[in-house]
């Protein structure tokens, strides 16, 4: 099989578009668009805050459980590869693996879901890659003549069509992102990426942390199971846990290797060959295997059942929800306590919305210190009752 889908990458002629920027960017380098793009979301403050930002289980369980940085790392690697096995743009794909997560609040998943009622209740929804967006073009202001990192059109429409296609008619201030087309392979490959990266760690933090036991997931997990037999047949005798590791290392590469052929197989089914004829496909070329997505499905679903909706993980979840709301509604009360900088936003962009923002960029150590300062200043009587969380 040509897994060199060089073509329909992002090169040539096509790159032309992609690479348009907002502002001119100086040169003197040379280095490529999404180079450029690569280093200035490395440089950013948004990417730092995700050291301090959850995956599945919080820094002041373990150093050793992944943040969201470390994370979004695994994930750049995992698409490198992807992308340079099918001769697709590997800085671009690195790009968007490293961009991937920035519009995430603190406290993961949980944070998320409560930020996204909070604004329910006032006609808005937090939408990460949106956010995430917003971050790019608005928040980070790194440069003298212009707000934003001013990244390519390539990358802002990867940020936010890497993991589900908008409706243009729903999204209409999104028209520039071809809203009606498919995105690029790159930006394809990137949710996969993600999930490849994620199915592995959370595993491996899951038995680190002694949530789960490694016998247990081999029980349950078919794809774990026959790679932790083939590593332990060729290493009789060895401890189980070093087993453990191999055979996950084992399962990422054989999920990997999957997507690879996969996406190469449907590409060569569609008769594809540019990036326009990926473009009008109705559907997404970058999945897995029939087999392999059933398997994934299967993980996913128990690690849903045995780690994430586990007891002690639902307590950090509820504690973690009931920090954002209650800060939320105290911003809705207290309107002009919000820090000075984001006061000029409220008249454009609403209060609700200009909240969200403020606490979608806080990492979970610094929610936690503004939630312990609001409760010492209602309870000094330096805010008024009505202020005081719940």
């Amino acid at each position: 099989m040509n897994l060199d889908l060089h073509a329909c990458g992002v090169f040539g002629e096509e790159q032309h578009l992609l690479a348009v920027r907002a502002y001119p960017a100086p040169s003197g380098d040379d280095r490529l668009a999404f180079e450029r793009d690569r280093d200035r979301v490395v440089q950013s403050r948004a990417f730092r805050r995700l050291a301090g930002k959850t995956q599945v289980f919080t820094s002041r369980a373990s150093d050793h459980f992944r943040s969201r940085l470390t994370h979004t790392i695994e994930v750049a690697q995992v698409a490198r590869h992807v992308a340079s096995a099918l001769g697709l743009n590997e800085d671009l794909a690195e790009t968007l693996a490293l961009v991937h997560d920035i519009g995430h609040p603190p406290f993961g998943h949980a944070g998320e879901r409560a930020l996204d009622r909070c604004l329910q209740a006032h006609g808005l929804r937090f939408d990460h890659n949106l956010h995430a967006l917003r971050i790019v073009e608005r928040f980070e202001q790194r440069y003298a003549g212009h707000r934003g990192l001013n990244l390519t059109l390539g990358t802002r429409e990867g940020i936010i069509k890497h993991s589900r296609d908008y409706r243009p008619a729903d999204y209409p201030w999104l028209s520039e992102y071809f809203l009606g087309e498919r995105p690029p392979l790159e930006a394809q490959i990137i949710d996969l990426a993600d999930e490849i990266a994620y199915l592995t760690a959370d595993l491996d933090d899951g038995v680190e942390s002694g949530l789960l036991d490694i016998r247990h997931i081999c029980a349950h997990v078919d794809i774990l199971r026959r790679s932790f037999e083939a590593v332990a047949a060729l290493n009789p005798g060895a401890e189980e846990k070093y087993i453990f590791h191999d055979a996950l290392q084992g399962m990422q590469k054989a999920l990997t290797l999957d997507l690879i052929q996969t996406t190469a197989q449907n590409v060569a089914t569609a008769a594809a060959a540019t990036l326009a004829d990926i473009r009008v496909l109705d559907y997404r070329v970058a999945v897995f295997s029939q087999q392999a997505e059933s398997e994934r499905l299967q993980e996913k679903k128990y690690l849903y059942d045995t780690l994430y909706t586990c007891p002690a993980l639902e307590l950090e979840h509820s504690k973690a929800e009931e920090v954002v709301t209650e800060l939320f509604d105290f911003w809705i009360a207290e309107p002009d306590e919000l820090p000075e900088a984001y006061q000029p936003e409220v008249e454009s962009e609403g209060l609700a919305r200009v909240i969200a923002d403020y606490i979608a960029g806080m990492t979970d150590s610094f929610i936690l210190l503004q939630y312990a300062d609001v409760r010492r200043r209602v309870r000094s009587g330096r805010l008024p009752m009505r202020s005081i969380p719940r």
